[in-house]
């Protein structure tokens, strides 16, 4: 991973904020309002971000997903991630759980589930939704 082109696409494309326990060319942490762990089963998972599955494989098994309160929030943020350098894989979309989501691929080719809408009875309230 190249660790000063990772720190600029998520600090200044992602508008992460970028923590002073960071260490310059060593580790790089950034803070956020909210994190959730979602644990999801690897071939379904490569499916939903539209990426081929092989056992074994470079797919990791995991997303990292932010959620926003509206579609055109999702937009924006999927637009700004592929301004700053990510690869769309999977286009935004509606979901058949009732989400609205997409996916990309930062510029050292991590994946995550940027970003999605909430969905009821996910848990994720509005005021718990950035943006």
């Amino acid at each position: 991973m190249d660790l000063e082109r990772a720190i600029a696409f998520y600090r200044d494309g992602m508008h992460l904020t970028l923590s002073k326990r960071s260490q310059r060319g060593v580790i790089a942490f950034f803070e956020t309002s909210q994190t959730w762990l979602t644990l999801f089963e690897r071939k379904a998972l490569a499916e939903d971000a539209n990426l081929p599955y092989s056992e074994p494989s470079g797919f990791p098994g995991f997303a990292l997903a932010h959620n926003v309160r509206s579609k055109e929030a999702a937009d924006a943020v999927m637009a700004e991630a592929e301004a700053a350098g990510a690869t769309i894989t999977q286009p935004m979309h509606d979901t058949h759980w009732g989400g609205y989501s997409g996916y990309f691929r930062d510029p050292d080719g991590f994946r995550g589930r940027w970003p999605g809408t909430r969905t009821s009875g996910s848990g994720m309230t509005p005021d718990r939704l950035e943006r």
